[in-house]
């Protein structure tokens, strides 16, 4: 019986190592899937994760990332609204790094690896771009430990319109990027030079008044968006988006955080288009600091130094249904905790959106699975609370100071601010499938 039982046994042996994940096979589809979009050249992440050579020698950190769900990162609280574009992996993906890593990180065979499609360099969209604008001059950032605020214009002359069916703001140093924002001005009016003005204007040492020759430019605005830390495209999905002009400028608008070593930078924007028709025109509106009911905000939006103090604003919409495709907080290093929720005229609640723990570094367009309808007459409600003690790690400043935001708002002040991105509601909004 021992005789018989023996090559059996080294058989399950052999079966079971047979079936241990490697790299090729099992890990790398959910790696260039979840991580490698950010871990790229030119993106966000401090190195790539493209190789196998990249996961191995980062293989112990990388199961403690996942294991502790700090990556990949998603900050919004899933047991209060869930998302089209949620990031995350299943337990089943984690229990497979992790067998992966404990099991020394093999490599398998090249040839065992499904076709798990590749990230495309340059965008996070996964396909190239059918458009790149980009500022025809980059930009020098001292190395003063000095914030700039600078708006590139970035003219574009096409054969045609096209719809637009995502936008991605680029840049080749993103770690210098506090954030940025893009108004795509239509100029159809061939007198208007769109070329001979300067290529952009630095708000922080120039003159400020040499934005004004911009000005000729601010009468059709076709789209207005941008980019934070953390954040990826704007995706209009189905017959939903705006059309790109024939001719005009991209007003880019990029503030630059403090450096304290000499950079430089050239940015732009990606452009997606779709053959199908945009039947339904997208627009953009910034709700709070910076934008609409700015001083609403209330007690006013000033943290003393010291405290942990909530802010809240309620802004009614006052014309007609909406129906509400994504949201877009914001705040800076003090913020703490961020939700926002609608009540209808009859009284429900709406969740839109609630951040426990934030976090500066990753933030992001949360896009609904289906158009939230917002009825005439709701009240938007922003809820944010700043913590300005020494028991924030990410404080800017030490000992804390007051802090009261106005004008260029730079890191070291605050913003509570919502976008929500919209169009007029029709029947049934509601049950389309937007994922």
């Amino acid at each position: 019986m021992k005789t018989l039982l023996l090559p059996l046994i080294a058989l399950s042996v052999l079966t079971i190592r047979a079936q241990e994940p490697t790299y090729h096979k099992d890990i790398a589809p959910i790696i260039l899937t979840n991580c490698a979009p950010c871990h790229q050249p030119g993106e966000a992440a401090p190195f790539p994760l493209l190789t196998y050579e990249d996961v191995a020698k980062r293989a112990s950190f990388i199961k403690k990332v996942v294991l502790s769900h700090y990556m990949p990162p998603w900050r919004a609280d899933r047991t209060y609204t869930h998302f089209a574009n949620e990031r995350g992996l299943t337990d089943a993906q984690i229990a497979l790094i992790t067998r992966w890593v404990d099991n020394k990180g093999p490599e398998g065979k090249p040839a065992d690896a499904p076709a798990a499609r590749p990230p495309v360099p340059g965008t996070l969209y996964g396909r190239k771009p059918d458009l790149v604008l980009t500022a025809t001059d980059s930009f020098h950032l001292q190395g003063d430990n000095g914030e700039r605020f600078v708006i590139f214009k970035i003219p574009f002359e096409l054969k045609d319109s096209a719809n637009v069916e995502a936008i991605e703001f680029f840049c080749n140093n993103k770690k210098l990027i506090h954030h940025a924002n893009y108004a795509i001005q239509a100029v159809p009016d061939p007198a208007i030079d769109i070329k001979s003005t300067v290529p952009y204007v630095n708000l922080t040492d120039d003159d400020r008044t040499k934005v004004d020759q911009y000005m000729p430019y601010r009468r059709i605005m076709s789209y207005y968006g941008g980019w934070i830390p953390g954040a990826s495209y704007e995706y209009f999905p189905r017959e939903f988006g705006w059309v790109m002009p024939k001719r005009g400028v991209i007003l880019l608008t990029v503030h630059y955080a403090p450096s304290a070593t000499d950079e430089t930078s050239i940015c732009g924007v990606n452009l997606f288009f779709k053959k199908t028709a945009i039947t339904r025109v997208m627009k953009v509106v910034s709700f709070g600091s910076g934008g609409i009911g700015e001083q609403q905000i209330e007690p006013i939006f000033y943290i003393k130094a010291g405290t942990v103090q909530t802010f809240r604003l309620e802004v009614t919409n006052p014309s007609q249904d909406q129906s509400l495709l994504y949201v877009w907080p914001h705040m800076h290093l003090l913020g703490k905790e961020y939700k926002a929720y609608i009540t209808t005229p009859n009284g429900d609640t709406i969740r839109l959106v609630h951040i426990p723990d934030w976090d500066f570094r990753w933030q992001e367009i949360y896009r609904f699975p289906h158009p939230i309808k917002v009825p005439v007459g709701s009240v938007i409600h922003i809820e944010g609370t700043y913590d300005n003690t020494t028991d924030n790690p990410a404080n800017p400043n030490n000992p804390p100071k007051n802090v009261f935001s106005m004008g260029d708002m730079k890191t070291k002040d605050e913003m509570m601010t919502l976008m929500m991105g919209f169009l007029p509601y029709k029947e049934g909004d509601e049950k389309i499938d937007l994922q």
